[in-house]
C-alpha cells in the first residue's frame, strides 16, 4: 500500500452500495474525515436516492423525511459521487468493486417481509405490507400492483409503526392525502376504496406494541375514522402491569394512549381503526381470494429468559375480510460474493466488519452498515450512529494499514460501466426531483413522483 493513500493525489476511495439513510450518513461521515482524503462513490439500483425516506416514510409525515436536506449537503461535498440505476450482483459485481476501490460497505438494507408461515397465505388478497407500502409511495417495482379495496374489512397483523401507517393510509380521506407526496395511481384506487373497517391485530398486549408516541396519538386526529380499543385489551395481567412499571418513556405513554381510546365513544365517523392485541393469525380462508382470517387467542407467559412470549389458549375466531396486510417485520437477502448470516438474515458481520463465513475473520475493505448489519430496528436516526460505528473502524483499518491495495482501478470501472449501463448522476438525480416538485407546485403538492423507470431515465438524460 502506498504511503501517500489518502492524500489529495491519491485518496482512499470507498464505494457505498444503498443510498438509503445508512448509505448517506456513511458517505457524509468519511467524506468529512478530513485525514485521510476520502472520496465516495454512492451506487444505488433505483435512480433516485434515499431509499425508505422516499419509499418507506409515510407521505402524510413530511417533517420525517426532510433529512433528505441532510443528505443532500452531503451530496455536493467535494469527492462524493451517485450513480444510480446501477446493481450490484448484475450491472457489476462484488468483486468488481473489491478490486477497484480500497473499501466496499453495503448499506442495502432489509428489503423484504417476514412471511406469516399460516395456511392460505398465498391467497389473492394477501399481501404483504413492504409491497403496499412501497406501492403508495411510487416505487417503480411495485407500481404495476393492485389491491382490492371493495371489501368492507381489512386486517393489518403486526404492531409496529409500519402496521399502523398502513392502517392509517386506509383510513384517510382523499383530501388528506391529495396534499401529500403519494403516488397518483394510490389515490385513485384509495379514492374508490369501499373498505370501512380496519383490524390491526397484535400477537402479544399493549406493554409489548412496538408503536412510537407520535404514530400512535395521531391516529385520534384522521378525519374519517374512530379509534376503537376494547377496554379488556388494556386490563394488564400482572406480568405486564409489572413489565410497565419498568416500561422505557414510549411504552408508558403507548398503553395510556391506548387506555384513552379504550374509553371513547364512537363518534360515528364512516370508518374504524380497530387496534386488536393477544391475537394472532392461524389460517387464512378462502376459495379464490382471501375471505376470511382465523385468529386465536393469546396469553402471556414468562420464558425462561424472562420475557413475556404469545401463548394460544384454543379459543379462536373468524374475521371476514377481504384483504389481510402482514406487517411483522423484514429480513435481508444474500448478495452475490457476499457472506451472509441465514439466522440473523443480516450481511455476516461483526460492529460492521464483513467476515468471511468460513473463518469468521474480517474480510479485508469489505463492511455493512444499516439494516443490512444490524437488522430492521430503530428510526431513520439510528442508522446515523450504526453508520459512524462502520466508518470508525473503517478508517481504523485504514489507519493500520489493514486495506487491500485495488488491483484495477474505479474510473476504468466506472468507465466501462457506462458502456453498457444508463447510469443516473446525481445531476439526473436533481432533473428527476425539478420535474417532480414542479409537477406537484400547482396543486400545492410537495412533489408528483414519477413511478415509471422510462420517464425516470428520460428526466435524467434530457434535463427538461
Amino acid at each position: 500500500m502506498s504511503g501517500q493513500l489518502g492524500t489529495a493525489e491519491n485518496p482512499l476511495r470507498v464505494a457505498i452500495i444503498g443510498s438509503g439513510p445508512a448509505g448517506f450518513y456513511a458517505a457524509g461521515q468519511l467524506l468529512s474525515a478530513g485525514d485521510p482524503v476520502v472520496t465516495v462513490d454512492l451506487f444505488d439500483r433505483l435512480m433516485t436516492p434515499w431509499g425508505l425516506v422516499r419509499f418507506g416514510v409515510a407521505p402524510d409525515h413530511p417533517k420525517i423525511k426532510s433529512v433528505t436536506r441532510v443528505f443532500d449537503r452531503t451530496a455536493r461535498m467535494p469527492g462524493f459521487n451517485f450513480h444510480g440505476n446501477v446493481e450490484v450482483g448484475s450491472d457489476v459485481s462484488h468483486e468488481q468493486l473489491a478490486a477497484a476501490y480500497h473499501a466496499v460497505l453495503y448499506a442495502v438494507g432489509t428489503a423484504h417481509d417476514r412471511k406469516l408461515g399460516i395456511e392460505g397465505e398465498d391467497l389473492p388478497g394477501s399481501v404483504s405490507a413492504t409491497e403496499f407500502v412501497a406501492w403508495y409511495n411510487g416505487h417503480p417495482d411495485y407500481a404495476d400492483m393492485d389491491f382490492d379495496l371493495s371489501c368492507r374489512r381489512a386486517v393489518v397483523v403486526g404492531n409496529g409503526n409500519v402496521a399502523l401507517d398502513v392502517a392509517r393510509m386506509l383510513a384517510l380521506s382523499v383530501d388528506e392525502l391529495s396534499v401529500t407526496d403519494i403516488a397518483d395511481h394510490a389515490i385513485e384506487l384509495l379514492r374508490a376504496s369501499e373498505i370501512e373497517e380496519i383490524v390491526v391485530l397484535g400477537r402479544r398486549g399493549p406493554v409489548q406494541a412496538a408503536f412510537t408516541n407520535p404514530e400512535l396519538r395521531e391516529l385520534a386526529d384522521l378525519e374519517l375514522a374512530d379509534v376503537i380499543v376494547d377496554p379488556a385489551d388494556v386490563e394488564l395481567d400482572p406480568a405486564s402491569a409489572a413489565a410497565l412499571a419498568d416500561a422505557d418513556m414510549t411504552t408508558t405513554k403507548n398503553v395510556e394512549t391506548l387506555t384513552v381510546y379504550s374509553a371513547l365513544m364512537p363518534s360515528g365517523k364512516p370508518r374504524r381503526v380497530v387496534l386488536r392485541f393477544l391475537a394472532s393469525p392461524v389460517a387464512i380462508e378462502g376459495e379464490q381470494k382471501v375471505e376470511a382470517i382465523v385468529v386465536e387467542r393469546n396469553e402471556l407467559v414468562e420464558g425462561q429468559d424472562g420475557l413475556l412470549k404469545a401463548q394460544p389458549t384454543g379459543q379462536r375466531e373468524r374475521i371476514e375480510t377481504g384483504i389481510v396486510l402482514r406487517s411483522i417485520g423484514y429480513v435481508g437477502t444474500p448478495l452475490p460474493g457476499v457472506p451472509f448470516d441465514d439466522r440473523r438474515m443480516t450481511v455476516l458481520n461483526q460492529d460492521g466488519r464483513v467476515l468471511d463465513s468460513e473463518t469468521r475473520e474480517p474480510l479485508p475493505g469489505v463492511y455493512a452498515a444499516g439494516w443490512i448489519k444490524r437488522g430492521p430496528s430503530g428510526v431513520i436516526g439510528t442508522n446515523k450512529k450504526c453508520a459512524q460505528e462502520t466508518t470508525a473502524l473503517l478508517l481504523e483499518d485504514f489507519a493500520a494499514g489493514r486495506l487491500p491495495e485495488p488491483s484495477t482501478g474505479a474510473d476504468q470501472l466506472l468507465t466501462e460501466l457506462r458502456t453498457r449501463v444508463d447510469v443516473v448522476d446525481y445531476s439526473g438525480w436533481e432533473a428527476i426531483d425539478a420535474h417532480e416538485r414542479a409537477l406537484g407546485e400547482p396543486t400545492g403538492r410537495p412533489r408528483v413522483k414519477l413511478v415509471s423507470r422510462e420517464e425516470q431515465l428520460h428526466r435524467a438524460t434530457v434535463r427538461a
